[in-house]
């Protein structure tokens, strides 16, 4: 029996390189697809982590990005049809303060408003006018981020945008893209409060308050979540992962689990197949697609002999990735009793990270790999919108510990010893879920089971998520846009011929927008 061969072979199993083999499978592909790990999905899974019929997402729980994506616009039949389904989230995120009192944004624009009045008048109305110039300037904002990163593309895109607005917004939306939380914050709201709620989103991409090209997503997911609610997935992320693997399969793609790829093997300059760990072989006609961290293709990585071009190489290397997180899934009795309010458990998130200069530091400790005495955490609390995921009348938390260090040098607060994350965890989610308790008194008596997974268990879970870092990468300005992964190559192109990348470290980034699989496969198949 001859070498089996595939028009295109993905490596990992990541939404963004199941979107690509979707849609290239759709048009006619011989497709295979392998994966390292028993399940597919990467970061995007869902498990009995706890407790049996408790459904936790082991990642990512916020499925908005997919739900807006181009590629649930043009599939979202096929999707449906192959099981994605979504939970909507009216109450979207919230966070806490110290005096208990708290803010959050729903998707009812009169409801948040009075919110934001009991903090500033004055903000309540320059909320209302930062959301009435959203819906004009959104579709241009969009058309950059979907958009190849190439020059001549933004050229096409830039002047699409010129001619429909003009020079003055053209300026306006760059002095946006390269500001940090805190000087758009600052200029926008007044209250100290606000601007803390909207600048902890800027924490889950790696910007904390102070840092340039931090602005951006604050600012998309307060106007997007008011204007459009949330979604998260019905049962579970993995419904989104299910999916995708149901329209491969359906258009004749094959899908290997449990199938490590060993090298990519490399044939006139050119990507040929690739070898797993048991010595398979598979042959590539067309393209190999690698949804890796930038490191795999190293010469100690998938590619022996390296790339051959020295500036990928050693940016590939050098490569920055955004401190570690730790997760922390529960199996309650219920939901959490928040001191500063009972409306706090209807909302998909809840933040706890009290200021700017709490999320500052916490981040410059992290960063010196210091544990820090009291991290962000991002509390998800997906029974409150979708109930299947957990027993009758029981609940799961999802909580993100931000930001931790990689490697360990100290600890801020002076009582942990230990500088391995194996001797470390149990102390650390035990400090973090103390933190909790303070913000939801009586919380830890309704703890049925529980799961943690340090910044090490989850590299070990998924080899991109270096240091535990879920983004795939940090997204400051020198890592962003014509930057990402490596200057000159940001189209998903690698400098070996017929070798591609996809995933969070390439444009347009982290999320769950498929972004990356869907651009190259339209340009693979255009």
């Amino acid at each position: 029996m001859g070498t089996k061969k595939y028009d295109a072979i993905i490596i990992g199993g990541g939404h963004n390189g199941l979107a690509a083999a979707a849609i290239l499978a759709r048009r006619g592909w011989r497709i295979g697809v392998f994966e390292r790990n028993p399940s597919l999905g990467g970061a995007v899974q869902t498990r009995e982590l706890t407790e049996p019929g408790f459904r936790h997402d082991l990642a990512a729980m916020n499925l908005s990005q997919f739900a807006g994506s181009a590629f649930h616009q043009e599939y979202a039949e096929d999707l449906a049809r192959h099981g994605l389904s979504f939970a909507h989230a009216d109450d979207c995120f919230a966070s806490v303060f110290p005096d208990g009192r708290w803010f959050g944004v729903s998707k009812d624009v009169s409801t948040t408003v009075a919110r934001i009045s009991e903090f500033s008048a004055a903000d309540a109305v320059a909320w209302t006018d930062l959301l009435k110039n959203f819906g004009e300037d959104a579709p241009h904002i969009f058309s950059v981020l979907g958009a190849p990163m190439t020059l001549s593309s933004l050229a096409k895109t830039g002047w699409k945008i010129w001619r429909q607005r003009g020079s003055g917004f053209i300026l306006q939306m760059i002095r946006l893209l390269v500001s940090s939380p805190r000087k758009f914050l600052d200029e926008t709201f007044e209250s100290p409060e606000i601007k803390t709620t909207l600048a902890a989103w800027g924490m889950h991409l790696d910007f904390p308050p102070d840092q340039s090209g931090g602005a951006l997503f604050p600012y998309l997911e307060a106007m997007g979540n008011q204007s459009f609610g949330m979604v998260i997935g019905k049962g579970g992320a993995e419904t989104m992962i299910r999916a995708l693997a149901g329209m491969i399969k359906e258009a004749g793609g094959d899908i290997y689990t449990d199938a490590p790829v060993e090298e990519i093997l490399v044939k006139g300059g050119k990507a040929d197949g690739v070898k797993l760990r048991d010595g398979t072989v598979y042959r590539a006609k067309k393209a190999v697609i690698a949804n890796v961290a930038p490191s795999a293709l190293t010469r100690s990585g998938l590619l022996k002999s390296g790339t051959g071009n020295e500036a990928f190489d050693r940016g590939a290397v050098n490569f920055a990735h955004a401190p570690g997180t730790m997760m922390i899934h529960l199996a309650l009795d219920g939901l959490p009793d928040w001191a500063a309010g009972e409306q706090l458990k209807k909302f998909a998130y809840v933040h706890l990270a009290p200021s700017l200069q709490m999320m500052a530091n916490v981040y410059t400790q992290a960063k010196n790999g210091v544990l820090p005495a009291e991290p962000v955490l991002v509390v998800g609390q997906p029974t409150a919108i979708d109930d299947s995921r957990a027993p009758e009348g029981k609940h799961i938390l999802w909580i993100q510990v931000r930001v931790l260090p990689a490697q360990i040098s100290g600890d801020e607060a002076g009582e942990i010893t230990g500088r391995e994350w194996a001797d470390v965890k149990d102390a650390y989610s035990a400090r973090a879920l103390s933190i909790l308790e303070r913000y939801a008194p009586g919380i830890q008596k309704k703890v049925i089971g529980s799961a943690v997974f340090s910044p090490d268990d989850l590299q070990r879970e998924n080899p991109n998520l270096v240091g535990g870092d879920q983004i795939a990468g940090s997204h400051h300005l020198s890592q962003n846009f014509l930057f990402r992964p490596v200057l000159g190559w940001a189209d998903w192109k690698t400098p070996v011929d017929k070798l591609y990348m996809v995933g969070a470290s390439t444009w347009p980034g982290a999320g769950v927008g498929a972004g990356s699989g869907t651009m190259l496969a339209n340009r693979l198949n255009g």
